[in-house]
């Protein structure tokens, strides 16, 4: 069997990883068992630079919000603002601090500048894009950006009488912003506005906007940019998403949760299908967002079950999307330590390479009826691989230890 193992196992470059699939896909997505460790974000890096080079890839997203990434979209693409402010204002979560992040950023943008500073034509360039709502584990953001936009854009360009309200009503609906974002209404329903009156008004008001840029767009595509247009649809899902979930904040059901949780991946899917629309993107985000199999989790001692984004992806793209997990040996300075030699990654740490790229499937179908033992991790931030859902996956990349960040 170890024969039959190794025989799975690929050097780790963007040849390898293509080699696993029956084609180019239009999403391309390369998962993470774990958030902010340095050496699988310089990992993703080289291997979405050689995707770019090698297989004309062209927008890079990531597990940031849709809405603060198209500052990072000007930046890379026109070099609107600074790499500093980029990373402050445009990735959420946090992670602009990361290294990794702002290198990527920095060579995105260097790359459309080319050697000769001519930049490259628009066909040729990169994009940016964030994926996740405008969410945080503590609270989801106020709807006011992406309403006023969806209407500002509108406004502009079709009759007035065909709008369904002014500025100023949305304006007098969205109050203060911190109706909205007050971090208690996320584990107190009672605290949330999201089933006030007001805001029940603004979901019929937002589902008309989106009704009527969708009406109006063969006039909308040939007055004004088609960029602009893709970007106002980005402000008419992100309103009506984040509507819905607010909605649901205010719920009392013991299904809350789980819709929060199959909402926030609801809008992550919308946004990968727009995306794969504009052309050939890589995606890069947690496993458990990306996998084909249902994702789960506990949340205050409850269990959850919901479909990912890619599960939501994949039943619509078919061979169009592919996913490769990340899995981890060791991540030490957490306690993750050597892993049971009858897991998948102890099986996988075997090998005498510190990482490699393995055919899921072929792995898989080597194992046969044998099937390894799931991996309990002693920290809750690692999520190890399910033995049972290997062949779900198109690959995996393995990386043996990680050291300290």
């Amino acid at each position: 069997m170890a024969t039959d193992i190794r025989d799975t196992a690929h050097v780790v470059e963007a040849a390898a990883v293509m080699r696993l699939l029956p084609a180019r896909p239009r999403l391309l997505a390369l998962g993470e068992p774990t958030h902010g460790e340095d050496t699988l974000l310089d990992l993703r890096n080289e291997l979405f630079r050689q995707l770019v080079e090698q297989e004309g890839y062209r927008t890079v997203t990531l597990e940031s919000d849709c809405m603060m990434g198209l500052v990072v979209d000007d930046y890379v693409t026109s070099g609107a603002g600074t790499l500093d402010e980029v990373m402050e204002r445009g990735i959420s979560h946090g992670w602009g601090t990361f290294t990794a992040n702002r290198e990527l950023v920095r060579w995105m943008r260097a790359y459309n500048v080319r050697a000769d500073n001519d930049g490259r034509p628009a066909s040729e360039r990169l994009r940016f894009a964030g994926f996740d709502g405008p969410l945080e584990i503590t609270h989801a953001a106020s709807p006011r950006q992406a309403l006023t936009a969806l209407h500002g854009y509108l406004s502009t360009r079709v009759d007035a009488d065909l709008l369904p309200c002014t500025a100023d009503t949305l304006d007098r609906l969205l109050g203060t912003d911190d109706r909205w974002t007050n971090p208690a209404a996320m584990m107190d329903p009672s605290q949330s506005t999201g089933q006030s009156a007001e805001a029940g008004q603004l979901r019929l008001l937002a589902d008309d906007m989106v009704a009527l840029l969708d009406q109006q767009t063969p006039h909308l595509l040939v007055t004004t940019s088609r960029d602009d247009w893709d970007r106002t649809r980005l402000y008419g899902r992100t309103a009506t998403g984040l509507l819905r979930y607010h909605h649901w904040m205010a719920d009392t059901s013991p299904a809350r949760m789980t819709r929060l949780v199959g909402l926030r991946d609801q809008m992550m899917a919308h946004n990968l299908l727009a995306l794969a629309e504009r052309g050939p993107a890589l995606v890069n985000a947690h496993n458990s967002h990306l996998q084909r199999a249902r994702s789960s989790m506990r949340m205050g001692g409850m269990p959850l079950e919901w479909w990912s984004a890619g599960a939501l992806v994949s039943a619509q793209l078919g061979e169009e999307y592919a996913f490769v997990a990340t899995a981890l040996g060791t991540i030490r300075h957490q306690g993750v330590d050597t892993p049971p030699p009858d897991t998948v990654e102890g099986l996988l740490y075997a090998l005498p390479e510190d990482r490699r790229v393995i055919d899921a499937p072929r792995l898989a179908a080597a194992l046969g009826d044998t099937r390894p033992a799931p991996r309990v991790s002693p920290w809750f931030g690692y999520a190890p691989l399910d033995p049972a859902r290997l062949a779900e996956s198109d690959g995996i990349v393995f990386v043996k230890d990680v050291p300290q960040s």
